[in-house]
This record gives C-alpha cells, sequence and structure tokens, in this order.
C-alpha cells in the first residue's frame, strides 16, 4: 500500500461508515437533552471521535498479534457487548420516562448528573466504536504512518457527524419535550439490535449483507 489519492478516499469512506451508529446515538443523546450546553456537546463528540478512532488502530495492533483469539472477539463478541451496553441504556432511558410520564416535575435522566453523564457516554463509545476494531482485518497491509492518517480521517469525521447530529437532536427535542427521552430510548435500543444483528449476519451469512455495511 503506498500513498495515494484511493487510500485517502477509502478512509474518509470508512469514517463515514463508522461513524453512522455515533451519529444516532448523537441525535439520542441530543433528544434527551434539548438544552446542551456547547461544551458538553463538544465533549460528546470529541469522545465518540476518539474512540472511533483509537479503536481501529487497536485492531490493526490486533492482526499482528493477536489474529486467531481477535478474529473471534470481533465476530462473536463485539456485537453482543454493543447490544447490551445501548440496550442497557436505551432501556433505563424508556424505564424512566415511564414511570414519569404523569409528573409534571422534569425527568431525571442518565445525562444529567456529571458523574451518570461520564458512565453513559463511555459506555456510549465503547458500544458504538467496538465494532470499529474490525477495521484491522481490513487494514492489516498498511503501515503504522498509513493506519495513523486514517485513523485520524476517521477522527475528523465522526467529531463533525457528531456535531451535527447533536444539532439536529437539539432542534428536535425541544419541540417533543419528555416524549424526547422516550424516543431517544427507543433509538439507542435500535441501533444496537442493528449492530448485533449485522455483526451476526457477517458471521453466520456474509453473503446476505450488502457491501457498504461490511
Amino acid at each position: 500500500m503506498i500513498w495515494t489519492p484511493s487510500l485517502f478516499i477509502q478512509a474518509s469512506l470508512l469514517g463515514i461508515a463508522l461513524a453512522m451508529d455515533a451519529f444516532s446515538v448523537s441525535i439520542a443523546n441530543a433528544f434527551n437533552e434539548p438544552h446542551m450546553k456547547k461544551s458538553r456537546a463538544f465533549i460528546i463528540a470529541l469522545t465518540f471521535g476518539l474512540f472511533q478512532a483509537i479503536m481501529p488502530l487497536i485492531g490493526w495492533v490486533c492482526v499482528y498479534y493477536l489474529a486467531d483469539s481477535f478474529n473471534v472477539f470481533a465476530t462473536y463478541i463485539v456485537p453482543c457487548l454493543a447490544l447490551l451496553a445501548l440496550g442497557f441504556i436505551g432501556g433505563k432511558m424508556i424505564f424512566t420516562f415511564i414511570k414519569n410520564r404523569n409528573s409534571e416535575e422534569e425527568v431525571v435522566t442518565i445525562n444529567n448528573s456529571k458523574h451518570s453523564f461520564v458512565i453513559a457516554l463511555f459506555i456510549q463509545a465503547i458500544a458504538t466504536s467496538i465494532d470499529a476494531l474490525s477495521v484491522g482485518l481490513t487494514t492489516s497491509n498498511y503501515n503504522f504512518a498509513q493506519m495513523s492518517v486514517t485513523a485520524a480521517i476517521i477522527f475528523g469525521i465522526t467529531f463533525i457527524l457528531c456535531i451535527i447530529g447533536l444539532i439536529i437532536g437539539k432542534t428536535i427535542g425541544s419541540h417533543i419535550g419528555k416524549k424526547a427521552e422516550l424516543i431517544g430510548g427507543i433509538l439507542l435500543v435500535c441501533i444496537g439490535i442493528f449492530i448485533f444483528s449485522k455483526g451476526m449476519i457477517n458471521a453466520f451469512a456474509p453473503w446476505m449483507l450488502p457491501p457498504f455495511l461490511k
């Protein structure tokens, strides 16, 4: 692999594909917190971008040192972890909404306190980026410099798309009130199911998976 325009095009397309889950979760987070401060939005986008960039690097290293074990982990375990993590957070949001649907008080969600925000963001970042570990299998012919540039491009694209997602979520969430938490929770659960389903299809029936989802 040499430095050609195709490398940058491939990295950009890869970045867009990997960022879609983080983009969707960003919308869900903004649904849940329509009056989110700019500083918190920046932290969310930065965290998702960093995790999306780091995971492919870890996967690239694992291909060289833990090839067989890593392949099993990336294929079978990663989708399950994503489903559990996003399903838990989304399910908690849905439960909180149902529990407080008749209350006149503001719904207390996992994102309101600083401690809960950090934990939830960390779990979301791992859940939405952990499937990027498998990118190491498709970029195994890259050298370290090329892989680093690829990771930087993925970071930039993810950061931008997450900011866009947060703006979209805040705009819509401010118009639908408390129901935004329910919609956000359902969206997180659906993303978890999507990642799990994509992973299982890729593991057992890869011919059924469209090329742009692989």
